[in-house]
């Protein structure tokens, strides 16, 4: 399932599947970073989803202590969550268009493949001013 989404990202976004896996690691990791509703439902319902997330924020030396996620996730540090999460993209190799289709891609896996339907806007992703769930519900 986690190649599936992979596969996903990489045509949706026009990246290779390095970059891709590379990509969504990145934004999954800032996303669990703020407590995103999406980032939660990605890591709990694709196998593999949490351990790409956790590794490649291991790979850039992420936070990982109780007191530093509750750091993130005030207003500053959601902006230098969100800073640095755009920064190791574009290190990564994507540009502008490509990093702004990477949420899309994931609300469209999400829609087809998870049935949950993202509404908001993109501080709504990374959790900012909802309560967990509240950006997503399930399609009927």
């Amino acid at each position: 399932m986690l190649n599936r989404l992979i596969q996903h990202v990489a045509s949706s976004a026009g990246l290779s599947i390095p970059q891709a896996r590379q990509a969504l690691g990145v934004v999954l990791n800032a996303g669990e970073r703020q407590g995103s509703a999406l980032a939660d439902l990605i890591c709990r319902e694709v196998p593999g989803a949490r351990t790409l997330a956790a590794e490649t924020g291991a790979d850039f030396g992420a936070a990982t202590g109780a007191i530093a996620r509750l750091i993130e996730q005030t207003p500053g540090g959601r902006r230098l969550v969100f800073e640095t999460m755009v920064m190791r993209l574009h290190a990564a190799g994507l540009g502008h268009d490509q990093v702004s289709a990477l949420l899309p891609a994931l609300g469209s896996y999400a829609r087809s493949v998870l049935g949950v339907e993202m509404a908001g806007d993109l501080g709504d992703a990374f959790g900012a001013g909802a309560t967990p769930g509240e950006a997503l519900r399930r399609v009927a």
